[in-house]
This record gives C-alpha cells, structure tokens and sequence, in this order.
C-alpha cells in the first residue's frame, strides 16, 4: 500500500490548543474534590474533545486537534511523564509580561528515557478514532529543546550536556515513533526555548553556554531528533514567545536564530509569530529556503477577540511572499488560545470566528 502524505501545513492551520469549556473546568474541580473518580474526568474530557473536533470540522480546518483539553499546561503533561523526568511545584513560576504564571514545572531527577506507556500515545489513539477519516489528526508536544530550561536538567546526574542532549534526542525519536505506530502523520513540537534565543536577555536558561553555542545545541538536539523520521510524517516547529492568560514572555525578532534554525532545520514548516509588533519584520525569512519547509505566518492574535483588518493581512501575505513563495506559505493564530487550562482572555465564540475567519481569507488567497 502506498503511504499518504499529508500535505501539511495547511492554508489555514491553528497552533492546538483551544479554550476549555466550562464543563472541563468543572469536571477538574469536581476530581480534585473527589466528588468524580479520574476515570469519570477521563470521560467527560473525552466527550469535549468530540464536540471540539466537530466544531473544528465545521469552521473548515483540515488539521484538527483535541485542543490539548486533557492537559493543564501545553509542556509539562507531556514531559513529566518521561521516565526521569517529574513534576513539581516550584517556589516562583515564570514572570511574563505583568503577571507571574502558576506555580509548576518539570525536573530531571534520573536519566531521561522514554516511557513505553507514556498516557499521551493512548489519548492519540482514541483522538484519532474520533476525526476519523473527516480530518487530519494532529499532535502537538514540547519541543525537545525544552528540556534545557532553566532548572529541569539535574548536574549531579547530567554533568556533561552532551550526555543530556543525546539521551533527549533518543527519548523523542522514540516518542515519534510511538505516534507514528499509534497512526500519527501530523506532529509539532511547540518551542519557546528556541524561541528565546532571540530575545536580548536569553529567558529561562542557567546553562552558562553562549548564545551562540545554545542555537547550535537547539538545531543539533531536534535534527538528532529527525535524523530517522518517517518520510510520510510530517513534523513542524511553532517557535512563540509566550502565551499566559494573553500575557507574553519577551520579545526579538526571529534574526538571530534564522541563519542556523530557519536554514538548516529539517522540519516540514515552521508555525510563526508575527500578531504584533514584538515579533519584528519578515526579513528573517530570506533564511527560508525556496521549496524548503512552509511558513505558517501568525498574523492574527490568540490573545484577545478582536478581528484583525483583512485588507491589512492580505497586504502582510504579500508583502512575505516577496521573501517566500506564495505557494509555501500559509496562515494561522500565532499561538494557540489556551496553552494552559486558564486561557486566553477572550470569549469561545470570539475563538470560532476567528478561526473561521482565517479559513475564508486562506480561501480567498489560495484559490
């Protein structure tokens, strides 16, 4: 049997997650109380994320996801489940723009592998069962170069960072290849810690490396990751700055980093902020190879429900198809509306029209 290739990105494409509905928020009070059992919580989210794929259907996107509603945070579900790896609550939790986030992390506290049984694999499964032949599935997890933030490597021991590094580059070709296996096509890693490489007080690192040794050890940890991925799976990196309750974490173009991650990153595309004025201009992108990775500009916030000017995104779609071919790029939110169980401050409904928004403008500029 010929294998299918899934031509994502697509036109319009979302980052993941979306806004929990009441009924979740209740449902987790509800456990936390122990007035349910997690296997009631367990069903109760699974009934959401059918609404949620329907919905997704129905404002027209071909990648649908299950809006990360089982998590509480977009990373630290994924990672404390590797073995070695625990979640803890720290004394302080990471300062963004006006506001301190909830108090929670990972930590490394053995050596890292992958855990066979890891929960997310069986959650992939039944979500595929669910979209079915309608959609494509997608699944999103933490880049690998999240695992160098500040305080989740342990010295005592992980001394030798090369060590560190290709234990993680095991651990997630491992965990590629459990989400091929459970039937995965369609895989991004979200990376805020690249992301901060351009900032000019790189954020969340202790490592004493310099910036440039740590791009270099970003591009080397997820190509190591790549070296044996499956050619009919497509696996895409969204670089963001920072999304809390519609707060942000720092700002830098993408400059410093593209001459090595945007020209030499073997992912199939690369999902980018570009909502606001933090985000800088597209001069970036001349790194982009012409017929290399697509570009899924952000040009519309996730942050608030305001609807961005349409005469002004078609003008920012051409003004980057002066950099990257027309036929390379593609449009999306610049992050996602609920990377953790708060949210973004805006209502669902404001959610749907927006993404419904960006279907039709794709529609009118793709067709």
């Amino acid at each position: 049997m010929a294998k299918l290739h899934v031509n994502a990105p697509f036109r319009a494409d979302h980052v993941g997650s979306l806004l929990r509905p009441a009924r979740i928020h209740q449902a987790r009070k509800d456990f936390q109380e122990g007035t349910i059992t997690k296997e009631q919580l367990y069903e109760i989210e699974t009934e959401e994320i059918k609404k949620v794929v329907d919905k997704q259907i129905e404002v027209g996107l071909q990648a649908v996801t299950d809006g990360e509603y089982r998590r509480r945070f977009w990373h630290t579900d994924f990672l404390e489940h590797l073995n070695g790896v625990e979640g803890y609550v720290p004394e302080r939790g990471f300062q963004f723009k006006g506001e301190e986030t909830e108090k929670y992390d990972v930590r490394v506290i053995g050596k890292v592998s992958f855990n066979k049984d890891h929960p997310h694999i069986h959650d992939f499964k039944l979500f595929k069962e669910i979209v079915g032949d309608r959609a494509i599935a997608k699944q999103t997890i933490p880049s690998p170069n999240q695992m160098f933030n500040a305080g989740i490597r342990n010295l005592e021991i992980y001394p030798d960072i090369q060590e560190y590094a290709d234990d993680i580059i095991e651990t997630y070709r491992e965990a590629i290849r459990a989400f091929y296996e459970a039937g995965c096509r369609y895989l991004q890693f979200d990376d805020v810690y690249m992301a901060g490489l351009n900032a000019p007080e790189i954020p969340f690192n202790d490592s004493g490396m310099s910036r440039e040794e740590l791009i270099d050890l970003a591009l080397y940890v997820v190509n190591g990751v790549l070296e044996d991925k499956p050619e009919d799976l497509t696996i895409t990196t969204h670089l963001c700055r920072g999304n809390y309750r519609s707060k942000w974490a720092f700002e830098g173009s993408y400059a410093k980093i593209a001459p090595t991650i945007f020209a030499k990153e073997k992912v199939n595309g690369f999902f980018l902020e570009y909502d606001d004025d933090r985000s800088g201009d597209f001069n970036p992108l001349h790194h982009i190879q012409d017929g290399g990775p697509k570009v899924v500009l952000g040009l519309f916030t996730s942050k608030s429900g305001e609807m961005e000017d349409k005469d002004t995104i078609l003008a920012r779609i051409e003004e980057a198809s002066k950099i990257v071919p027309l036929e390379q790029l593609c449009i999306s939110p610049q992050c996602g509306f609920a990377s953790t169980h708060h949210g973004n401050l805006l209502t669902e409904e404001q959610q749907w029209a927006k993404l419904k928004y960006i279907v039709n403008i794709a529609k009118e500029v793709w067709s």
